[in-house]
C-alpha cells in the first residue's frame, strides 16, 4: 500500500438536492469537523470539502474509518439517525480510488458542469482550512501543490476550461460581453428560479458587477439570496422602475404566458441601449418586444447554444485532460514510495552518524583543532558516500515494488530495528 489515504463522498450522482443540503457544511461547520476528525477520531491527512453538489472527507488512516465520519457528521448537523443516509455515501478506501478522484474532483471532471472553474476554488479553501487546523500531513501538502500544477498544466495546455458550459455561466458570460463598454453597468434580475438563483451566485462572485438587484414576488425568498450573494433586493411595487434604471433585465419568471410585454417595455422610453436576457420556458418576455427601439432580446436557445459549444469543446479536451492527471499521478506515486524508505534511510543515517560521532570522541582529544576539523570533514564525505549506494538501492526498490524487502535486509543489516528516526 503506497499510502493509507482514503475518502468518503456524498455528491449530486447518489444524493438528491434535499439531502445534499442536510449534509451541507459552511465553513465555520467545515472547520468543527476538521477538529472533531483530527483530535476525537485521530485521523490525518484530512481535507473537508463542502459545496452544492458534494460533501466529501478524504484522510489518512490504516482501517476504513468512513461508518465514524459518517456518524460524527450527523452529530455535527443534529441528525441522530445518520445511517439513514449512509447509503448515499460512496467510500473510497485505496490509494489509488481516493487519490484519481480527488484529481477529478479538482479539475471539474466529476462535477455536474464539465470543467467547472468554481470547484478548484473551493478546493483551494477546503485545503487552506485543513492547514489552519493543523490537520494536513505531508502526504495532502504534497497531493494537493500536485494538483494545483496539475490544474495550471490543464488551463494552459487544453480547452478544458473555454467558454461557459452551463445555462448560467453562459449568462453571465454574455451579461460581460453586452456590458463590455458600459461603466458600472446596472443589472437586474426579475424571478428566482433555479437557475436564476445560479445567475445571482455568479453575479455576486464576479468582481466585474458590483452594481446587482434582484426582484421576486415573493420577497423573502429575495432577501435570503441577497444576504448570500451581496445583491441588493428592489420590491416588486418598484420594478417599473428598477427596469427603467437598468441596462441589463435578466428574465427567470415562471409563468405560462409573457410577463414582460412590448406594451410594457415601450412605456419605458428606453434611451440608450437596454439588453433582456429571457431565461424562461414558456418565454417570459415576448418575441416583439425586440421592435421596441433601442431593445435587444436573448432567449434560452441563445444561451444554450453559448452553452452546448463550449460544452463541446471541453468533453473533446477530456481524454488530454485524463492524460495530463495520469502523469501527476505517476509523479505523486514515486514520491510516495520514496516516502515509505524515507524512515529507513533517515535510521541509516542516524545509525552511521553515531558511529562516527564515537570514532571522533576517541580521536578527537588528541588533535590539534585543525585536525580535528579536518577529520571531521573527511569522515563526514565518506559517511555520504557510503550512503549513496543503499539510498539508491531503496529508491530503486521502490520503483520495482520491492521496497518492503530491501528495508528487511537493510534494517537487519545495519541492526536498525531500535535506531530513532531522528537525533
Amino acid at each position: 500500500m503506497l499510502h493509507p489515504f482514503k475518502a468518503v463522498s456524498l455528491s449530486f450522482k447518489k444524493a438528491p438536492l434535499a439531502i445534499r443540503e442536510l449534509i451541507a457544511l459552511d465553513e465555520a461547520a467545515c472547520r468543527r469537523f476538521l477538529y472533531t476528525l483530527h483530535h476525537d477520531l485521530g485521523l490525518s491527512d484530512l481535507l473537508v470539502l463542502s459545496t452544492c453538489n458534494r460533501t466529501e472527507v478524504y484522510y489518512a488512516a490504516d482501517h476504513d474509518q468512513s461508518t465514524a465520519i459518517i456518524t460524527a457528521l450527523g452529530h455535527l448537523k443534529g441528525l441522530p439517525e445518520s445511517h439513514a443516509y449512509a447509503s448515499y455515501f460512496d467510500v473510497l478506501d485505496t490509494y489509488e480510488t481516493a487519490v484519481l478522484h480527488l484529481f477529478e474532483v479538482a479539475m471539474g471532471l466529476d462535477a455536474q458542469v464539465v470543467g467547472d472553474l468554481q470547484i478548484s476554488n473551493q478546493v483551494k479553501n477546503a485545503y487552506q482550512w485543513a492547514a489552519d487546523a493543523d490537520a494536513a500531513g505531508p502526504f495532502l501538502h504534497r497531493l494537493m501543490h500536485t494538483i494545483f500544477f496539475t490544474n495550471k498544466r490543464v488551463q494552459q495546455e487544453t480547452s478544458f476550461r473555454d467558454g461557459a458550459a452551463s445555462t448560467s455561466y453562459a449568462t453571465l458570460e454574455l451579461v460581460e460581453e453586452l456590458t463590455a463598454d458600459v461603466a458600472n453597468p446596472r443589472i437586474l434580475v426579475v424571478g428566482l428560479g433555479e437557475i436564476g438563483a445560479d445567475v445571482c451566485r455568479h453575479l455576486g462572485d464576479s468582481n466585474l458587477f458590483t452594481n446587482v438587484s434582484i426582484c421576486n414576488r415573493t420577497r423573502t425568498k429575495a432577501e435570503e439570496l441577497a444576504l448570500e450573494c451581496g445583491l441588493r433586493v428592489l420590491d416588486f411595487e418598484d420594478l417599473v422602475t428598477g427596469l427603467k434604471d437598468a441596462d441589463v433585465v435578466i428574465s427567470s419568471i415562471n409563468r405560462d404566458s409573457p410577463f414582460f410585454t412590448t406594451d410594457m417595455v415601450a412605456r419605458l422610453d428606453v434611451l440608450n441601449y437596454k439588453f433582456f436576457i429571457d431565461l424562461s420556458v414558456p418565454r417570459s418576455v415576448e418575441a416583439e418586444v425586440e421592435n421596441v427601439p433601442g431593445v435587444l432580446v436573448y432567449n434560452i436557445d441563445a444561451i444554450h447554444s453559448k452553452a452546448s459549444a463550449a460544452l463541446e469543446r471541453r468533453l473533446a479536451a477530456v481524454p488530454q485532460v485524463r492524460a495530463i492527471i495520469a502523469e501527476s499521478i505517476t509523479g505523486l506515486s514515486d514520491w510516495t514510495k520514496e516516502m515509505l524508505v524515507s524512515p529507513t534511510i533517515q535510521k541509516l543515517k542516524n545509525a552511521l552518524e553515531q558511529i562516527r560521532q564515537e570514532e571522533m570522541d576517541r580521536y578527537q582529544k588528541k588533535m590539534a583543532p585543525e585536525e580535528a576539523k579536518r577529520m571531521d570533514e573527511i569522515t563526514r564525505s565518506l559517511m555520504q558516500k557510503f550512503l549513496k549506494q543503499p539510498v539508491l538501492q531503496l529508491k530503486a526498490a521502490c520503483k520495482r515494488g520491492e521496497a518492503d524487502q530491501v528495508i528487511d535486509i537493510i534494517t537487519e543489516l545495519f541492526d536498525l530495528e531500535n535506531q530513532p528516526t531522528t537525533v
